[in-house]
């Protein structure tokens, strides 16, 4: 491997350090909204990975960056969890002031990165799902299994990523996006718990 090709397949390695600061953020409120404690307050974790990918459904959707990944539109999670609303008799959220808009690829290269890469944090809440009675095939779309598998899926989509060439401030553009996903989510779960009914939030 040339040392080009070596740096540029550090590319996925050095967004997870750049964005290590606001992803334990973005953990740390995640357990504290207790999303698994009841089928109510996992709905509303529910509405907030649903106004995030229903956010990113644009760049899932976008002809140039499906010209980089082949797969990206069936890699979209926009469905499944607007159908795990429905399994929850949860409505569907308005959208939210200050979603992404028309970024530059190498940007949007960072959302997809953060976005894909929770696939693999969903294999350990599909089993905390599992509690509440919940499913890849009822009330856990979202956090189900990528056909393939999880750890293929993020191989393939790294791969793709590491190999792509880009300047040295296209390189920040990737980070900036990837710092963005991570507060954006954060901003979109803060939204839905504070939009919750006082009293839905109550039940078992």
């Amino acid at each position: 491997m040339t040392p080009e090709n070596q740096t540029l397949a550090l590319r996925s390695q050095r967004l997870n350090q750049v964005t290590h600061a606001p992803h334990e953020q973005l953990d740390k409120a995640v357990k504290a909204n207790a999303p698994f404690g009841t089928l109510a307050s996992y709905a509303r974790f529910v509405v907030a990975q649903y106004l995030f990918q229903a956010e990113l459904k644009a760049l899932y959707t976008d002809p140039d960056l499906i010209r980089i990944f082949p797969d990206l539109a069936s890699r979209c999670r926009a469905e499944q969890a607007m159908a795990d609303l429905g399994d929850l008799n949860t409505d569907i959220p308005a959208p939210v002031s200050g979603a992404l808009r028309n970024p530059a690829k190498a940007r949007a290269l960072g959302w997809l990165f953060v976005s894909e890469g929770s696939k693999l944090g969903a294999a350990f809440l599909i089993k905390r799902a599992a509690a509440l009675n919940l499913s890849d095939t009822f009330g856990a779309r979202h956090l189900g299994e990528p056909a393939g598998g999880r750890a293929q899926g993020w191989k393939t989509f790294t791969r793709i990523l590491d190999s792509q060439t880009l300047s040295s401030e296209e390189e920040a553009q990737a980070e900036q996006g990837a710092i963005e996903a991570f507060e954006r989510f954060n901003v979109l779960l803060h939204h839905a718990y504070a939009t919750a009914q006082p009293a839905a939030m109550a039940a078992t």
